[in-house]
């Protein structure tokens, strides 16, 4: 990319809020339905992106980011193409269990993971390391892809945290104070492939003009 082209701008959606949202449980790869709350926060989005010739929206295979990713793909005349490298983390065998669940079954993985969360493999799932890889990788091929041009991708907590921490170089141990709500929009835009961060959290349709 040349100083005089357009830099790619990708648009960051975290998905609506879950009906389990906030309720202290483990839900990664396990599919839960948007909450009233959730719905009419996807359908807000769609407004926010008007007039803004998306490209392409990419989405998280899972529910609760394809039906957060559809009313604004619908509006631009898309369909939200479903990449696998955008999903959350994989908690493996704690899918589903409370963090009291956990803390009473499995006392020491669960007192690494509150100490040093980034370095815990889940059993029979994944580490932070494997979801930074593919979430990172992930971004970079949408960006390729659409070297120019606006696109927008929904995805998790856990990827666009990543993604941001690595833009601003944050080590893994500092992740955590990146705070990404449900249904924020966060921008980056890319510069001869230099990333940089333009916007965090944004709610309003004001934030993107």
């Amino acid at each position: 990319m040349s100083a005089s082209e357009a830099p790619a701008r990708l648009y960051l959606v975290r998905h609506g809020e879950t009906v389990e949202s906030g309720d202290g449980r483990c839900i990664g790869r396990t599919d839960r339905p948007l909450s009233a709350a959730g719905r009419e926060s996807a359908e807000r989005l769609a407004p926010m992106f008007a007039g803004l010739s998306l490209a392409a929206v990419y989405s998280s295979p899972l529910d609760r980011a394809v039906a957060t990713a559809r009313p604004v793909a619908a509006a631009s005349g898309l369909t939200p193409i479903c990449l696998e490298s955008l999903a959350e983390i994989d908690f493996g065998v704690f899918e589903g269990r409370t963090f009291a669940e956990i803390a009473a079954s499995d006392v020491e993985l669960y007192e690494r993971w509150m100490a040093a969360p980034t370095t815990v493999r889940f059993p029979g799932g994944e580490s932070y390391a494997d979801l930074k890889t593919r979430a990172l990788t992930a971004a970079r091929d949408i960006v390729c892809r659409h070297r120019g041009a606006s696109v927008l991708a929904v995805s998790h907590g856990g990827p666009i945290r990543a993604i941001v921490a690595d833009v601003l170089e944050i080590p893994d141990r500092s992740l955590f104070r990146i705070e990404v709500a449900h249904a924020s929009v966060t921008l980056i835009e890319w510069w001869d492939n230099r990333p940089v961060l333009r916007g965090l959290n944004w709610r309003s349709p004001r934030d993107l003009d």
